[in-house]
């Protein structure tokens, strides 16, 4: 099933996508919510309802070819509103890319547990403008990544079961504001102002059920579900990488164990895989110069379109804007005292 949340009446509105038609869940039944945050919160007693109500349409039932084509509607972030976001450092390539490229050893620790950083999750958006101070446009990246979200409330959850707790998979672009990383992480704490001021998600969540044909083992060692997904990203129609979601190293069940040690995890919460292997212009650029030190760095501008794909999750498209205002935070260092 594809649950996506989209405008109507200058407010959100839940539907599901059959056949490129989106239905009101209230069309299909009248007891499931207008909103996905409730949906989820009563996830258990909803999604089985849906689940029927959609194979009726399938099968010819009232309301078929009677939802809206999908390119009439505009498109919201699946979870309009997450509880929280969360982002993993799941893919081993992209971390040793990134780490040979500096000229630094892989580091150990990457092996012995998962991790992950919290990001803005007021920020999270769907399709459409990402819009950008200037001084994000200082190296502005984006990177190719998917994310769960929560379904089922849970803490203290074990790997062997986290996979019960989830919902389903969306694509993730975890836009970053390099400069303003790179200056700030010099201090040992963020990412924070590098990244919190958008984290796209969608089209749409896809749940579980619908991804069973494309489930593949964890690598071993590992546990947890995962899934045979080819991932791509485009900017201005050029492919510039390509991954693949089996590659990923911890599982999603692996760090919903972390993330829920001693803490209550909320139907809602959004966690990101990490960045693919190739999946951002900081690994290419770096790789590119590496083999050839007269490469051109390339980074996003406005007006440039990143568009997304994830098999069987969809495509996920957006615009680069440039906000009218020439405030910078990075010309407001303090001097150092004399």
């Amino acid at each position: 099933m594809k649950l996506l949340s989209y405008q109507r009446d200058d407010r959100e509105q839940l539907g599901v996508l059959i056949d490129e038609y989106i239905y009101d869940v209230e069309q299909l039944h009248p007891d499931l919510p207008g909103s996905m945050n409730l949906f989820l919160n009563y996830w258990d007693d909803f999604f089985p309802i849906a689940q029927a109500a959609e194979r009726v349409i399938r099968k010819g039932g009232p309301f078929a070819k009677q939802g809206i084509p999908v390119g009439q509607v505009h498109l919201l972030a699946p979870v309009p509103y997450p509880s929280s976001c969360r982002d993993g450092y799941a893919f081993r390539q992209h971390v040793a890319a990134a780490r040979r490229n500096r000229k630094v050893e892989m580091i150990p620790q990457f092996d012995e547990y998962p991790i992950f950083y919290f990001t803005n999750h007021h920020s999270i958006q769907g399709p459409g403008p990402i819009r950008c101070m200037p001084d994000h446009f200082e190296k502005l990246d984006f990177e190719l990544e998917a994310a769960i979200v929560i379904g089922r409330p849970g803490r203290n959850i074990r790997a062997s079961e986290a996979d019960q707790h989830i919902a389903g998979l969306l694509i993730m672009n975890d836009m970053s504001a390099r400069t303003l990383q790179m200056e700030e992480m010099l201090l040992n704490l963020g990412p924070a102002k590098g990244k919190d001021f958008s984290t796209v998600i969608g089209p749409w969540l896809v749940t579980l059920d619908e991804l069973q044909p494309f489930e593949i083992a964890a690598k071993p060692g590992h546990t947890g579900k995962n899934w045979n997904l080819e991932m791509r990203c485009q900017v201005n129609g050029k492919q510039v990488s390509q991954g693949n979601l089996g590659d990923m190293d911890w599982t999603f069940a692996e760090i919903i164990e972390r993330a829920s040690y001693g803490v209550d995890l909320y139907p809602g919460d959004v966690i990101g895989s990490g960045t693919v292997g190739t999946g951002c212009f900081l690994e290419l650029n770096g790789t590119g110069k590496l083999q050839d030190p007269t490469y051109t760095e390339q980074w996003l501008q406005p007006g440039d379109i990143v568009e997304m794909t994830i098999d069987g999750l969809g495509t996920l498209t957006n615009i680069i804007v440039k906000e009218e205002t020439d405030w910078s935070i990075l010309q407001q260092k303090k001097k150092q005292a004399s």
